[in-house]
């Protein structure tokens, strides 16, 4: 089975936010929710970068680890869902995330939060897969219909990849090798600008 994956280019994306939008589009995403986001590092500065950032459907989910009611499930594809029947809106799982991604709407004065949302890689949730009832708490459920994230389909310089893992990451290999790049792609050289003497 494929493992469903999502990979930003930060040397294609132009910030343009329709991978924001088309998700808020197809799911419905209440105000003030933002299952997808486009991050921009030195803004302004020479070698500014965007990033595309939502969940990222980790293999060894911390959001899942912390959660107190065990509301996360991983799909057989390797997608990271939550059941919103489950969650108690505690919190925890927003602390844990390294990248942000569980999202609570405001419900009241005072700040009380609602449930978690998240980036559902456009695959619904528990539910019976496209119903309203599933629509209603989760959103489109794209990959049951044999379709990807729609943020993905709807970027124009194909930044933002998503789908099986490993043709993913082929992808990026391949755009890595023609920008000549080489091994020093990867690694403390480019994280840190230095070199390692062993």
């Amino acid at each position: 089975m494929a493992r469903m994956k999502f990979l930003c280019d930060a040397d294609r994306c132009i910030e343009c936010n329709a991978c924001v939008t088309a998700c808020k589009n197809e799911h419905d995403v209440p105000w003030g929710i933002n299952r997808r986001r486009v991050v921009t590092i030195n803004d302004g500065k020479p070698g500014e970068r965007s990033v595309s950032m939502a969940c990222m459907h980790c293999t060894d989910a911390p959001c899942a680890a912390v959660c107190p009611v065990d509301c996360f499930y991983t799909t057989a594809d390797a997608v990271v869902l939550h059941s919103k029947d489950l969650c108690i809106g505690c919190g925890y799982c927003f602390y844990a995330c390294p990248f942000g991604a569980p999202q609570y709407p405001r419900v009241g004065n005072f700040g009380s939060r609602g449930k978690m949302d998240k980036c559902t890689f456009c695959a619904g949730g528990p539910e019976q897969d496209s119903t309203e009832v599933e629509y209603a708490k989760y959103g489109a459920n794209r990959l049951a219909e044999g379709k990807l994230p729609l943020c993905a389909e709807m970027c124009s310089t194909k930044s933002l990849l998503a789908g099986d893992g490993e043709i993913i990451a082929a992808i990026y290999k391949e755009r890595v090798i023609q920008r000549g790049y080489g091994s020093g792609a990867w690694g403390w050289q480019t994280a840190y600008r230095e070199t390692i003497t062993v």
